[in-house]
């Protein structure tokens, strides 16, 4: 199967709904934060591994206690996993912490003030031009 097949983009997309369901629904673990999702899942193409990317709304304590709430209820999940999905192999799962948003975020941030202070260089120059016309 390669690695952008159809079967295998149907097979991610299956895995990450019933990931998200057990982590959102069925693990009581007090380690893992209420605002915890799935961002993506990436099942190899032999089906013998996953990669799933999890956000945590939080700060990095949250997302720290968080992926390792969640890497001790691996085996539940997988189990779960097994149950739900008719796979010939189930995949071993490795949570990996999504750090897109919060670069997203940083970016905006980095964004704004270049656009501020350009603004100001702007407003200044047009000061300067002002003062020489007179």
């Amino acid at each position: 199967m390669r690695k952008n097949s159809v079967k295998n983009t149907r097979i991610n997309g299956e895995v990450q709904r019933v990931l998200a369901e057990v982590i959102r629904g069925e693990i009581k673990d007090p380690r893992i934060a209420p605002m915890t999702s799935v961002v993506a899942v990436e099942v190899a193409p032999d089906l013998k591994t996953c990669k799933a990317w999890i956000s945590v709304l939080g700060d990095e304590k949250a997302q720290a206690d968080t992926l390792a709430g969640l890497r001790s209820a691996e085996g539940y999940i997988r189990g779960q996993l097994a149950r739900t999905i008719n796979l010939r192999n189930t995949p071993q799962i490795h949570f990996i912490m999504d750090q897109s948003i919060a670069y997203g975020v940083n970016m905006s941030k980095r964004i704004e003030e270049v656009v501020a202070s350009d603004g100001k260089a702007a407003e200044l120059d047009k000061g300067s031009e002002h003062e020489e016309d007179r």
